[in-house]
């Protein structure tokens, strides 16, 4: 696929980078490379990116884009979310086409889970 004017990297904020790396690896099986101790990136996750240390969040509520993941079982990723220390903040909902729910990470960064309407 032609990549030239096509988004292909995500950062984001995080206050505490290993709680942040530990989270994402307990329930999505991320791996992460440190570039220092203020930087993190991860890559083959449908989108390569990364985590820059900061005191700031992103969240739907002060505008931030929202990253949506999708779940073929939507309640066993809430259930490992929750494990792993994340907050459900908009519990499972429907929406035209699916459900969804939306979490924080350890950081407060905002995010959602879909997945497809259950026949």
């Amino acid at each position: 696929m032609n990549q030239h004017e096509k988004i292909n990297y995500v950062e984001f904020p995080a206050r505490n980078i290993e709680a942040t790396k530990a989270f994402f690896f307990q329930v999505f099986g991320w791996s992460f490379e440190d570039f220092g101790p203020d930087y993190t990136a991860f890559s083959d996750q449908g989108l390569d990116g990364g985590f820059f240390k900061s005191e700031l969040s992103s969240s739907t509520e002060n505008g931030s884009a929202l990253i949506v993941f999708y779940s073929q079982e939507l309640e066993v990723t809430q259930g490992k979310i929750e494990n792993a220390g994340g907050e459900i903040i908009k519990p499972i909902f429907s929406f035209p086409g699916g459900r969804r729910f939306h979490f924080t990470d350890p950081s407060g960064n905002e995010y959602a889970v879909w997945s497809d309407l259950e026949e």
